[in-house]
C-alpha cells in the first residue's frame, strides 16, 4: 500500500477544478498551455523508498523532486486515488492537473527476486571437501524449511556471500549463513539448517533375482544411496553386474555387491560334457561327465567315458571342458589312455 508523507507545510487553498486545461479556479477561467501542463501518468515503477512528484506527474517543474508517498514494499504493486494525489500536490501549488480518465495510479516499486532454487548446491559446495565429505555433486542437502524468495533492491546485483558454516561430522547436522552485499533491505545474514549426507551411484536390483540367476541389463536400474550404508563393495555401474549370477536370492530394491555375484557356472556336476584336447595340427574330442561345477576357467574334474578315467580340464564354454595334458606327457600309456580319441586332424 502506498502511505502518504505528513507534511507540516500549510495547506494551500482548496483545489477548485482540475483534470483538463481550460479548467476553471475560484469561477476565474484558467488559461494552461496544454505543453505545459503536469500531466498524472497511470503507472509507475520507483526504484526508492519514496515516490516524488516527477514519478506521478510529467511536467511537474521546480517540485519534480519533492516527496510525497512512501513506496510499496520492494517488488509489490500499491496504488494511490487520484483525490489522494491532489491532496498531496496542494502544499506543492499544483492546483491544476491533467488526469484524463484516471482514477488511480499504479505504483511498483522496482526489485530483484533472490531465487534460492539452487540453494541446495551451494551449500553443498561450501562444505565439498571439508570434514572428510567428497566431491559437491555426490553430496545430497536436506534444508530444515524450504527457503522462499527474497526481495532486495533493483540495484543490488552482488550474488549471496558465504558468511559461516558449520557441520557435525557424525550426525551430518550443519548451519550455514549468506548475506546480499549492499542491500539495505536484508541487512541480515540469511541462515540456514538441514542436514549434509555423502551418497554414491550403485546398481540395484528392480526385480527379485534367485540364486544362481544370470544378471541382464534390464534387471537393474543405477540409483544414489547414501555411501555410509553402502561400504567399498557396492557395484557402481550395470557393466560391472551385467553377465555374472547371483550367489544368493536378492530381493528388489538391492544394492548389489562384489560379494553377491559370481561367474556363471557353465557346467554343473553330473553333467555330460564335450572334452577337447586340442594342439596345433591336432584337435580331439570325446564325451564326458562332469563330476564337479564350474565357471569359465575354472579347473574341475571329469570322467572319460570312454577310458573311464578321471582328468582335469579347464571350463572353456557350456558343457565344454579343455583338458590340461602336458606335451612332454603324451607318450606315456597313462596319458594316451586318457586322451580322447581323434575325430578329426588339421
Amino acid at each position: 500500500m502506498i502511505r502518504a508523507f505528513a507534511f507540516s507545510l500549510p495547506i494551500a487553498a482548496a483545489l477548485v477544478a482540475v483534470q483538463v486545461a481550460g479548467t476553471e479556479l475560484a469561477g476565474a477561467q484558467v488559461a494552461t498551455p496544454a505543453a505545459a501542463m503536469p500531466t498524472l501518468k497511470r503507472a509507475v515503477t520507483v526504484s526508492g523508498d519514496i515516490v516524488r512528484i516527477g514519478d506521478l506527474i510529467d511536467n511537474a517543474g521546480a517540485v519534480a523532486d519533492a516527496a510525497i508517498f512512501r513506496s510499496p514494499d520492494i517488488g509489490t504493486t500499491g496504488s494511490v486515488t487520484l483525490q489522494q494525489v491532489l491532496d498531496a500536490l496542494q502544499p506543492h501549488h499544483i492546483y491544476l492537473i491533467n488526469a484524463g480518465s484516471i482514477s488511480a495510479v499504479e505504483v511498483t516499486r522496482a526489485g530483484r527476486a533472490i531465487d534460492f532454487s539452487d540453494i541446495e548446491a551451494r551449500i553443498a559446495r561450501a562444505f565439498a571437501g571439508h570434514h572428510g565429505l567428497g566431491e559437491a555433486k555426490n553430496l545430497s542437502v536436506t534444508l530444515d524449511v524450504a527457503p522462499r524468495p527474497a526481495m532486495v533492491e533493483a540495484s543490488v546485483n552482488s550474488d549471496l556471500v558465504l558468511t559461516s558454516a558449520a557441520l557435525n561430522p557424525l550426525s551430518g547436522r550443519f548451519e550455514i549463513a549468506f548475506e546480499v552485499p549492499g542491500s539495505a533491505v536484508i541487512r541480515r545474514p540469511l541462515r540456514f539448517t538441514g542436514s549434509i549426507i555423502e551418497t554414491v551411484e550403485v546398481a540395484v536390483t528392480i526385480r527379485a533375482l534367485a540364486p544362481g540367476a544370470i544378471v541382464k541389463d534390464s534387471d537393474l536400474a543405477i540409483e544414489r544411496r547414501p555411501k555410509a550404508q553402502i561400504g567399498a563393495e557396492a557395484i557402481g555401474t550395470a557393466h560391472e553386474a551385467v553377465g555374472l549370477a547371483v550367489r544368493a536370492a536378492v530381493r528388489a530394491g538391492q544394492p548389489l555387491r562384489r560379494a553377491d555375484l559370481t561367474k556363471p557356472q557353465l557346467v554343473h556336476r553330473d553333467d555330460s560334457v564335450t572334452l577337447v584336447y586340442e594342439v596345433p595340427g591336432i584337435l580331439l574330442t570325446t564325451r564326458g561327465k562332469a563330476l564337479e561345477s564350474g565357471a569359465e576357467g575354472d579347473l574341475i574334474n571329469v570322467l572319460n567315458v570312454q577310458s573311464k578315467r578321471t582328468i582335469q580340464g579347464t571350463v572353456s564354454g557350456p558343457n565344454r571342458v579343455t583338458l590340461m595334458v602336458a606335451t612332454a606327457a603324451i607318450s606315456s600309456p597313462a596319458t594316451q589312455a586318457a586322451l580322447p580319441r581323434p575325430v578329426a586332424s588339421r
